[in-house]
Order: structure tokens, then C-alpha cells, then sequence
């Protein structure tokens, strides 16, 4: 236990966190139990037509490929579509059932029965905009106060910040809302001295010294925002349900103002709903965690989920990065449920605001996810919960994995008498070349992007069973205009993000890590050498593409994404293109947080703007 002097914090109520060893299985002796297993019907009814349609096309290109036998290229080549296209199918799926589970189910209610829970609201914060950080915080605790709730919230700003400037802003900023704020409204104040573990170190650290003093804590992140209704909801959840350990919220996305955060935006609003419902339905009690905009049980969290150290070639323990996986899976494993509550509207996060900013952050995820693939082997996780983890790693190595298939594609060429080898070399490869004519070529195209773009058209199509209104989307024209305009782009820079989680993999394959830097969540200005620099190889290889197009030996059924790699560079200036600038672009791509911003949302911009006002101006902290 620290012995230092925090003068904003409340007395300590310490907390045993043991480290979990994950080479023995463990049971929480105060987990209720779960009982029978509830959603094996919903499992079987996403995951078996997810198989049978990978089964089906795995057949189709086997008998395609059969001319004169197989040969080892061709089963690879086989083996590749079967990866990629599984989860293809699996996310059509996980729609399908979201669709169908909103179509049997009625309006969902929330029991208010169970006992009052101090709650603990956590806000971790690295080096992040202060006035932000604390509008935000501001806005939620009024929120809290006007909500009449039996529960009792306690905000904690847990700072790890290391900028000296930075941490002033954040001490005035504290003392700003500890003064403007009714004596009621309970807000505490700690920076560490050293910034141990990230932020795996500084929320156990706020567990062992102080969670004994809190039934539930509320995770958030640096960007997040809640409504009171949310977090209140959300309380009333897991009080209700003493099986519960920790249940996850469905964050939407808010504060887009650039090209590329709108088309992630509308995405999420639209499509993100179904799928968040679906995936709610077959996971049921083993569900996922995304690290905040959710609610824990604060005493099996500290008994269950202490995080290990994952073994090194070096012999040294490597901090789990992407912690909340494993934490949702420790749960779990111990005898506690681990739900996902995407119903619960009012929960919001922020959105990286280009392409560049995006694949940054998608690094380090990369990095912490393929971490997950060392700890599947650990024991008494529930199988849902390995898939989580394996799932997570899986997502990035789907992109070499396409990259892969797409190389192969391009060397097939057109058929055995055009391909790039034999136009190199003068030489016909010992393979059974498949014949890519118009009809095959046209086919393909169609069948892959079909099936990649049907979870988009289901969502659009089931907004009014969602819960949201056209009227709140723009009225049809421009929802019409919003649904377009974000499937071409979502198709045109797709391509690149495939390149860049391909290298993304190899570098985290190789060992090269992955600096964990603060997120510039306000987007960052790249000048065209900077652009061209970061997207090299997409242009290269994009370029190469349309080259070998012209010169007959590629199919064309490539030239959509030969286009998109080829044009990286200026797709990626336009990722950037502030639309709030200009009057006619203001609402593009808009969602109902756009058109008609939540109370929750104006009071948190309303806090911030005033906080800015109070703290940009403070003298240079001494270092």
C-alpha cells in the first residue's frame, strides 16, 4: 500500500487484489453461480450458418480449382478464402440474430429492486486535454445530482499524467469544479507519482487503496460521457442481478467533425446497433469488455481479475496490454457474469478524427490483442471467453491474411497464359491456374462485397426496429445520401487499413513495439510529405496494380482496390477535411447526436468551452 500523501482523496478503504495465477483455475467463493447455460440456441443459430456458408464456398472453389488435381498452392490458397470468409459470415450472422432477437423480444425494463450501491465513477488520464476531461466529468456529476436514484456516485479523476503543465491544468481545473459544484457532489483528485503499468496500474492501484469502500465502480475512459439515466441504469443492472460482475454498455460515437469520424460515427449508430445486439445475444453471461463505459463489481474484480505478467523469450513479464479481455475472462472463469447491455442508451465515446490518428491508435490495439493468442492455453477461461480472445487476434490477422489473398489474386492474373510470373520470367508456373474470365471475375466481385456490405444494407434497413427515427437521421434524403456516401468511403479505405494492420502484425511478429503514447483525439495536422511518407507502400503496391491491369496480366475484379491503395495518399488528406467548416457539409453523414445533440452532450460542450477559457491561460508550471 502507498504511503503517499493524496490531499484530495478520501480516507483509504484497502482492498486484497491477488495476481491470478493462470495455471490453475479459480472459482470466487462469493460468485453466486450461473446455473444452466441460456444461450445455446443462439449460438448454434449464429455460428452454424456462418459454417455452413464457408463450407459451401470452400467446396465451390475446390471444385473450381480441381482441374487436374490440387496442388499445395491452391489448398493454401483454399485455406486463405476459409479464414477470411468464416468471419465474413460470422458478422452476418451476429446481424441476423440481433435483427431477429429485437423482432421477439419486447420494450426491455430495468428492475429497480435491488439495494443501493456506492458507485465509484473512474476516470483514468494520461497527458490528456484537461478542460475536456473535466467538462466531461462535470457534466455527468450534474447529471447525476438533477437524477433522483437511491445510489450513491462518487467521481475519481486517477491521473497519470507526466506533463508538468499538463498537471497544473488538471489541479485548477479540479479546484474550478470543487468550488462550482454543490458540497453533495462528491469529486477526488489523485496524480501517481510514477505511472507504473498504465492504466492497469493506476485503476488496481485505486482498488487495493480505496475500493473497499465502493460496491461497484464505473469505468471510463479520458473521451467518455454518460448520461445520469445511463449510469444510473446501469447500477440498477447490476444491483438487480447479483450474478453480475461486470456488465458493458454500448458506447456511441460523438464529436466527429472530420470526413473520416463521421463515416466511423454513422457507421457505429446504424450498423454498430444490430451487431452490438446480436453480439449481446449468443454471448449472453460471457460476454466481452471493453476496457470502460462499464460497470464492475468492485470486490470481484479485486478477488478475480488481478492481472498477471505474460513470459518474455527474455524471461521477463511483459504487462498485458490489452487488459480488458482477460479481465472480462478472469471474471468469468471465477463464477461471475460478464454482460453486454447495448439497450442502455446515453453511453458515448470519442472518435479519432483521421486516418492517420486511427491507424496509430490501431497499433498499439493490434499489439495488446495478439498478445491474447499466449493466453488461450490459460486455465479455466469458458470457451466464449477464449473466442473473445482469440476473435481479438484474429481481426488483425485477417489483414495479412487478405493481403495474402490478394497477392495470390494479383500473381493468377487472368488465367495460365497471363499472370505476373510468366510475364516476368517467360516461365508457366506448375499450377493449375484457375481461368478468371469476365463471368468468374464478375461473380467473385460481386458474391465478396455482397456479403461484406450486407451486415451495412440489414442495419440501414432495420434503423426504425433499432429504435431510431429516419426524421432523427436527416429525413430519407439525406439518411439516403449519409448510407451512400459512407459505404463508398468505408470501400475506398478499407484497402488501406488492411495494409496497415498487415504491417501493424509484422511489427508486433517481429517484436518491434509499439510506443503507447496519449491519443490525439482532436486529429492531427499531416502535411503532404507526412501523408505520403505514412502511406508508401499502399501507393506502391496500388500503383503496381493498375499497371499490371493495363498491361493485361491482373484481374480487373481488383481495380476497386487498386484504386483505394492507389489514392492512399489523398484519401487520407481528405479523412481530415474539417466538415463542420463549411455551413453545407455541417450535418454530413449526420446522426441523431448531430442533428439533435442529447442534454448530456450540450452541457459537457458547454463545461468544456468555460474550462478552456479558465485554464489555457495559466503560467508555465515549473519543472
Amino acid at each position: 500500500m502507498s504511503a503517499v500523501f493524496e490531499p484530495y482523496m478520501p480516507p483509504e478503504a484497502p482492498l486484497a487484489r491477488p495476481i491470478q495465477d493462470l495455471r490453475a483455475p479459480y472459482h470466487d467463493a462469493a460468485a453466486p453461480g450461473l446455473g444452466k447455460p441460456r444461450a445455446l440456441l443462439w449460438r448454434l443459430a449464429t455460428f452454424l450458418p456462418a459454417l455452413a456458408t464457408t463450407l459451401g464456398l470452400v467446396a465451390a472453389f475446390t471444385d473450381w480449382f480441381a482441374m487436374g488435381g490440387l496442388t499445395g498452392f491452391e489448398i493454401t490458397l483454399i485455406a486463405l478464402i476459409a479464414l477470411t470468409f468464416f468471419w465474413i459470415s460470422l458478422s452476418v450472422a451476429t446481424v441476423t440474430v440481433g435483427l431477429l432477437r429485437r423482432a421477439l423480444a419486447g420494450k426491455p425494463t430495468i428492475s429497480a429492486n435491488g439495494a443501493a450501491m456506492d458507485v465509484a465513477l473512474l476516470v483514468p488520464c494520461y497527458n490528456e486535454v484537461p478542460w475536456d476531461v473535466f467538462g466531461n466529468a462535470c457534466a455527468m456529476l450534474e447529471a447525476l445530482d438533477a437524477h433522483p436514484t437511491p445510489h450513491n456516485y462518487t467521481l475519481f479523476i486517477l491521473s497519470d499524467t507526466r506533463d508538468a503543465q499538463t498537471a497544473l491544468q488538471e489541479l485548477r481545473a479540479f479546484a474550478t469544479l470543487r468550488a462550482r459544484l454543490p458540497e453533495s457532489i462528491r469529486i477526488h483528485y489523485r496524480r501517481r507519482a510514477m505511472n507504473t503499468d498504465r492504466k492497469v496500474g493506476n485503476l488496481a492501484d485505486w482498488v487495493e487503496r480505496w475500493g473497499g469502500g465502493y460496491g461497484a465502480m464505473l469505468v471510463l475512459d479520458a473521451d467518455s460521457l454518460m448520461s445520469g439515466d445511463a449510469i444510473v441504469a446501469l447500477t440498477d443492472e447490476l444491483s438487480s442481478d447479483p450474478s453480475a460482475g461486470l456488465i458493458q454498455s454500448f458506447p456511441r460515437l460523438i464529436g466527429a467533425e472530420t470526413v473520416f469520424a463521421r463515416v466511423q460515427q454513422f457507421a457505429s449508430t446504424i450498423y454498430g446497433a444490430v451487431l452490438a445486439e446480436g453480439l449481446a445475444t449468443w454471448s449472453d453471461r460471457e460476454g466481452n469488455y471493453w476496457g470502460h463505459n462499464a460497470i464492475i463489481r468492485t470486490a470481484a474484480f479485486a478477488s478475480c481479475a488481478g492481472l498477471p505478467k505474460i513470459r518474455t523469450i527474455t524471461g521477463k513479464g511483459a504487462l498485458i496490454l490489452s487488459h480488458d479481455f482477460v479481465e472480462a475472462g478472469l471474471l468469468r472463469r471465477a463464477g461471475w457474469g460478464v454482460r453486454f447491455s447495448p439497450r442502455i442508451t446515453g453511453s458515448y465515446e470519442e472518435v479519432p478524427a483521421t486516418l492517420i490518428d486511427y491507424v496509430v491508435r490501431d497499433q498499439r490495439w493490434c499489439q495488446g490483442n495478439l498478445q491474447h493468442l499466449k493466453l488461450l492455453a490459460a486455465k479455466g477461461f469458458h470457451r466464449v471467453s477464449r473466442f473473445h480472445m482469440f476473435h481479438g487476434a484474429v481481426s488483425y490477422l485477417l489483414s495479412p491474411a487478405w493481403f495474402a489473398l490478394l497477392t495470390v489474386w494479383a500473381l493468377i492474373g487472368t488465367g495460365a497464359e497471363h499472370n505476373v510470373i510468366r510475364y516476368f520470367s517467360g516461365l508457366n508456373p506448375q499450377v493449375q491456374w484457375p481461368e478468371m474470365n469476365a463471368v468468374h471475375s464478375t461473380a467473385l466481385l460481386v458474391f465478396m462485397y455482397g456479403m461484406l456490405l450486407a451486415p451495412k444494407a440489414l442495419g440501414a434497413a432495420a434503423v426504425g426496429s433499432m429504435g431510431l427515427r429516419v426524421a432523427d437521421l436527416g429525413g430519407p434524403v439525406r439518411f439516403l445520401a449519409s448510407f451512400v456516401t459512407e459505404m463508398v468511403l468505408s470501400i475506398l479505405y478499407a484497402p488501406i487499413l488492411m495494409v496497415q494492420q498487415t504491417k501493424a502484425v509484422t511489427r508486433s511478429i517481429l517484436g518491434l513495439r509499439v510506443d503507447w503514447k496519449p491519443q490525439s483525439r482532436a486529429g492531427g495536422e499531416y502535411s503532404l510529405l507526412s501523408l505520403a511518407k505514412f502511406h508508401w507502400l499502399e501507393s506502391i503496391a496500388g500503383l503496381g496494380l493498375v499497371a499490371g491491369m493495363a498491361s493485361g496480366i491482373v484481374s480487373l475484379w481488383l481495380l476497386p482496390i487498386a484504386v483505394s491503395l492507389a489514392l492512399a495518399v489523398p484519401l487520407s488528406a481528405l479523412s481530415g477535411l474539417r466538415l463542420t467548416r463549411f455551413a453545407a457539409t455541417a450535418r454530413a453523414l449526420g446522426t441523431p447526436e448531430i442533428y439533435a445533440a442529447p442534454p448530456i452532450i450540450r452541457a459537457a460542450k458547454a463545461h468544456r468551452a468555460e474550462l478552456r477559457e479558465t485554464l489555457r491561460d495559466l503560467p508555465e508550471a515549473a519543472e
